[in-house]
């Protein structure tokens, strides 16, 4: 098996070497892959970003959006997660994914009891320890390889977790796949004595694989331009991480000295296709000609603060700024 561990903490960059080594690199050899992400929310491929993250505690915290290949919840992840891809040729042309999911879900599970945590898999992804999640995965699958990813939750900021997943009580409508919350805990927190999380890692891929199964495989300069190039035109782009969300409509609201304000929206491929205001508030201008100048704008601070810029908010909705019409629509 050819283990690749790619340097730096970029999401999106870790997915588009995911993407290379699944579709296009000529490797038949099975491809494990260990890294790590500076905090953010990845998203399942089919969800609405809209719908699953605390837009404004994001923003506050520095927490970055991201959307991965495969299906599923969205989840959390920082400096204390760590992230596993395994990459497997298909046989007969079709994706063994049980034969994956056993590997990791049992393999995993059977190497943290070897290290003294009471690990099981349960269900289609997920290890549990006592009930509460330590690691979950998802899969995805090309013509010629299946993928396998997930994390484990070692030494995780969870109230980040809580926070950056808490949506509000905005009415969101879709046909989307929702997240199912899940009571979490910490591997760290459950070993027999400390580890850092090198010293895990090492533990882990000792009990996990042979010395001599495991072959060290560099990115060459073509991988690393083939990869960085995936990252730019895809994975790191609004399109992807936020255009890509299925339609929806949503309902916000939010009350300010003025009066109250509510905001419906229908929402296709990122861009408003439809918008109408209504409350309490006060104001002269037709709300059409508001809706209208925000209609086919994309669904983000700098296309919504540029549609608004030559608009004089305050004349359709009393005391109300550009900058508070923004945040209202954005959740």
């Amino acid at each position: 098996m050819r283990y690749i561990k790619p340097e730096g903490f970029d999401a999106a960059f870790h997915f588009s070497v995911e993407t290379y080594f699944l579709e296009k690199a000529p490797l038949d050899a099975p491809i494990f892959m260990i890294w790590q992400s500076k905090p953010c929310t990845m998203l399942g491929r089919f969800q609405v970003a809209q719908a699953e993250v605390d837009h404004s505690y994001a923003k506050q915290e520095d927490i970055h959006i991201v959307r991965r290949p495969s299906g599923g919840g969205t989840i959390f992840v920082d400096h204390g997660t760590l992230l596993y891809s395994l990459i497997l040729p298909l046989k007969d042309g079709a994706a063994d994914a049980e034969e994956s999911r056993k590997f990791f879900a049992t393999s995993v599970a059977t190497a943290l009891r070897q290290l003294g945590i009471p690990a099981e898999a349960e269900g289609r992804n997920d290890i549990l320890v006592d009930g509460k999640k330590i690691s979950g995965n998802s899969q995805y699958h090309s013509k010629r390889r299946t993928l396998h990813h997930g994390t484990m939750l070692y030494n995780s900021n969870l109230d980040a977790v809580t926070r950056a997943l808490r949506v509000g009580a905005d009415k969101l409508e879709s046909k989307a796949v929702k997240s199912v919350r899940s009571r979490v805990t910490n591997i760290h927190d459950q070993l027999e004595r400390p580890l850092n999380l090198p010293e895990f890692q090492a533990l882990l891929l000792r009990h996990l694989f042979a010395e001599n199964d495991l072959e060290r495989y560099p990115l060459t300069n073509t991988d690393l331009e083939r990869v960085q190039a995936l990252r730019d035109k895809k994975y790191a782009t609004w399109g992807w991480n936020y255009g890509r969300s299925p339609a929806y409509t949503a309902r916000r609201e939010r009350r300010f000295v003025f009066g109250g304000v509510t905001a419906l929206l229908c929402v296709t491929e990122g861009r408003i296709r439809s918008l109408a205001f209504y409350g309490d508030f006060f104001g002269n201008g037709d709300l059409d000609e508001l809706s209208a100048a925000l209609t086919g704008c994309e669904l983000r601070e700098s296309a919504l603060s540029a549609a608004l810029e030559k608009i004089d908010v305050g004349h359709y909705i009393y005391g109300m700024a550009a900058a508070q019409l923004c945040a209202l629509l954005l959740g």
